[in-house]
C-alpha cells in the first residue's frame, strides 16, 4: 500500500478520538468520520511503517450505527467527532474507551459503572472561544480544523446556545462596520484574535470578552451600545483581554472592563457562583450537576475535613457541602488562577458557607504547605487539567495527607489510568469509577473515581 492508493475497507473499531480503524493486507488504516460496520472507499494520504491514514471518499455500505449528519461544517471542523453516529453508540464507545485506558495504562481490570448520558445533546455549552479570521467580506468566526489553526467558518454551531450565534453575528456587523481586522498569526498583525463567550444558564447572564492584539479595543463603546441594544438585560459583561504574545494560549494576563460587571452569576447544585473570564467552570452545567451529585454520594458521616485541589471557583467543594450537609464540615480549596480564588471566596460568602478557606497556589506546593500545617483531611478531591496530577502531588496526598478517601474527577481517561496506577502503588485502591458524558458529539468524557486508603 502506498500514498494515493484507493482502497475498499471495512471499519472494525474506533479509536478514542472517534476515528475508524480497519485493516488492509494486515496494516491498520485510520479513516475519520467512519463508524464500526461501515464499508468505505478510502484514499490513502499517509503511509507509516505500522499504519496508514486514509481520507473517506465514499460509504459503500453504511453501518447500522450511522445517523444523518446535521452540521455542514462537520467534515472540516475539529470540534465534533460523533455527529455521524447515534448517541447510544457514542456512549458505548466512550465507556469502552475509559475501560480500555484503565486496563491498558493503569493495569486495572475493573468494569466502570454505567455511563451517565448528558441531560442535553444540543446547545449545552455555556462557554465558547471563537477564533477570528479574515475573509473576502470582512471577518468571520468559527472553530479550528483538526490539528491546525485554520479557522473553519461555523455559524449556528449546534453545541452552543442560540444567544452565542446572535452575539457573534452582532460582533461581525460591528467589526466590519468599523474595519476591525482579524489577527493573522503568520505575520503577527491584526486586532481581533478570539471572542470568548460565557453564559450563566440559570440566570441568563452573558459575558463577552474580545481577545485582542492591541493595547485597547477600538470602538469599544460602540460595541457595548450595539450589544446592549440587541441583547438587553442578557448582556451582563463586556470586556477585552490583551494578548500580544506569539502563543497558542488564548487569554493574556490583562483584562479590561468596558461594560457591566467583571463576572456573571450562575447556580449549580443549589449554590450561586460568580464566574470571571479566566475561571474554570464546567461547560455543561446540567451534566456537571450529575457529576457533582455522584461525587457527593462518596461523602459519609465522619468525613468532616475536605481538601479540594484544583478547586477553580469552588464549585465542586461547595456543591458537595451543599448536597451532603455543611454542619460540622470544613472545606479547604486550592487553585492557581487568582481570579478563580477570588470568585471562590465570593461564592462561599454568597452562599453563607462557614469554615471554608481558599488558597492561591500550585496544587503541589499548596499541598505541601497544608501538610506542614498538619491539616489532616478525611477526603481529598482532585479535578486536575487534562495532563492529570503530578506524581509528587499524588505522593503528598498518599503519604502526608493520607485521607480515608480520594475522589478523582478526570477529563482524560489516559491520565486517570496513569494516576490510578500511581495511587495503587502508594496504598490507595480503586473502589469504582463512573463515566459521565459532559461533551456529547465530541470525543471527550469525564470520569469520577473513588479510592480508599488501604494502609496506615
Amino acid at each position: 500500500m502506498k500514498k494515493n492508493d484507493d482502497i475498499v475497507l471495512e471499519i472494525k473499531a474506533l479509536s478514542g478520538q472517534g476515528v475508524g480503524i480497519g485493516r488492509y493486507n494486515g496494516i491498520a488504516v485510520f479513516v475519520d468520520q467512519t463508524a464500526v460496520g461501515d464499508t468505505v472507499k478510502a484514499h490513502i494520504i499517509k503511509v507509516k511503517k505500522n499504519y496508514c491514514v486514509g481520507k473517506l471518499m465514499e460509504i459503500v455500505t453504511p453501518s447500522p450505527d450511522r445517523k444523518a449528519v446535521d452540521c455542514p461544517a462537520f467534515s472540516r471542523c475539529g470540534g465534533c467527532s460523533f455527529r455521524h453516529i447515534n448517541y447510544e453508540k457514542e456512549l458505548e464507545i466512550k465507556a469502552q474507551g475509559v475501560y480500555d485506558a484503565m486496563k491498558r495504562i493503569g493495569s486495572i481490570d475493573m468494569e466502570p459503572k454505567d455511563i451517565t448520558p448528558s441531560p442535553r445533546l444540543a446547545g449545552y455549552r455555556n462557554k465558547a472561544q471563537y477564533p477570528i479570521s479574515m475573509g473576502d467580506d470582512g471577518i468571520f468566526y468559527g472553530f479550528f480544523a483538526k490539528h491546525s489553526h485554520r479557522v473553519i467558518k461555523s455559524e449556528g454551531c449546534l453545541l452552543q446556545p442560540p444567544v452565542f450565534e446572535k452575539t457573534m453575528q452582532e460582533i461581525k456587523i460591528w467589526a466590519d462596520k468599523n474595519k476591525i481586522t482579524a489577527y493573522d498569526e503568520t505575520i503577527g498583525k491584526g486586532v481581533l484574535r478570539h471572542i470568548l463567550l460565557r453564559l450563566g444558564e440559570k440566570t441568563g447572564e452573558l459575558m463577552v470578552v474580545a481577545v485582542i492584539n492591541a493595547d485597547t479595543l477600538p470602538f469599544a463603546d460602540d460595541l457595548a451600545k450595539m450589544l446592549s441594544e440587541r441583547l438587553g438585560d442578557t448582556l451582563k459583561s463586556l470586556q477585552y483581554n490583551i494578548n500580544k504574545e506569539d502563543t497558542n494560549v488564548i487569554l493574556g494576563e490583562k483584562t479590561v472592563l468596558v461594560y457591566g460587571d467583571d463576572t456573571i452569576t450562575d447556580e449549580i447544585c443549589g449554590v450561586k457562583v460568580k464566574i470571571s473570564a479566566a475561571s474554570f467552570y464546567q461547560v455543561n452545567r446540567d451534566a456537571a450537576e450529575v457529576l457533582y451529585k455522584k461525587a457527593a454520594t462518596y461523602i459519609e458521616d465522619g468525613d468532616n475535613v475536605i481538601v479540594d485541589l484544583f478547586c477553580g471557583i469552588g464549585t465542586i467543594g461547595l456543591s458537595v457541602l451543599n448536597l451532603c450537609g455543611r454542619e460540622g464540615r470544613t472545606l479547604v480549596g486550592v487553585e492557581i488562577v487568582p481570579s478563580a480564588i477570588e470568585n471562590a471566596k465570593q461564592n462561599a460568602l454568597l452562599g453563607g458557607f462557614k469554615n471554608t478557606e481558599f488558597i492561591l497556589g500550585d496544587a503541589t506546593a499548596a499541598a505541601e504547605k497544608l501538610s506542614f500545617r498538619n491539616i489532616s483531611p478525611d477526603v481529598v478531591i482532585v479535578d486536575p487539567p487534562r495532563k492529570g496530577c503530578d506524581e509528587k502531588l499524588l505522593k503528598i496526598i498518599a503519604e502526608d495527607f493520607a485521607p480515608k478517601k480520594l475522589i478523582y474527577i478526570s477529563c482524560d481517561p489516559a491520565t486517570l489510568a496513569r494516576d490510578s496506577k500511581i495511587l495503587s502503588e502508594n496504598g490507595y485502591k480503586l473502589q469504582e469509577y463512573s463515566p459521565v458524558d459532559l461533551f456529547p458529539a465530541t470525543a471527550h468524557i469525564e470520569t469520577v473515581a473513588l479510592f480508599h486508603r488501604q494502609k496506615d
